[in-house]
């Protein structure tokens, strides 16, 4: 009988904060690491850190976030998550492009109990550009609910 490894999944990024970014560091279509995406992280971390938000927020690389139009070859996917709180995906973000609606986004998602926004809330490029706006995950189990 043999026994079974568990390997962390390639996508599994572990949080070290209370809020993390996710931004897609693997150009699946290409088949390569994405360079504006490791641009765009490295830029995303300092601003983050300029902002003073530091703490509160992990800019983290991961693997393809399935939110990008291959032909294009530029732009970025992003996504906002912590625990409780409704994650946020954005495409279309053009690494070389101003990035204070990042930050400004940021700040609007960390003051959010639920992380919860409504598309007037949210700076218009990133308006613009949502993907997806998913609600928090709920466990229930037969001792009630688990978080």
């Amino acid at each position: 009988m043999t026994t079974l490894t568990r390997r962390k999944p390639v996508y599994s990024v572990a949080q070290s904060a209370p809020h993390q970014i996710l931004v897609c560091k693997a150009c699946k279509h290409k088949g390569a690491d994405c360079a504006p995406g490791h641009a765009l992280m490295k830029k995303l971390r300092a601003a983050i850190a300029a902002a003073g938000m530091a703490e509160d927020f992990e800019v983290s690389g991961t693997a393809c976030l399935a939110g990008c139009v291959p032909d294009h070859g530029g732009p970025c996917v992003l996504g906002w998550r912590a625990s409780a709180k409704a994650t946020w995906l954005f495409g279309d973000i053009d690494p070389g492009q101003p990035i204070d609606d990042l930050v400004e986004f940021s700040r609007l998602y960390a003051a959010r109990e639920d992380g919860w926004l409504s598309g007037r809330d949210c700076p218009p490029r990133l308006c613009d550009n949502t993907l997806a706006r998913i609600p928090a995950a709920m466990i229930v189990t037969r001792e009630g609910p688990v978080q």
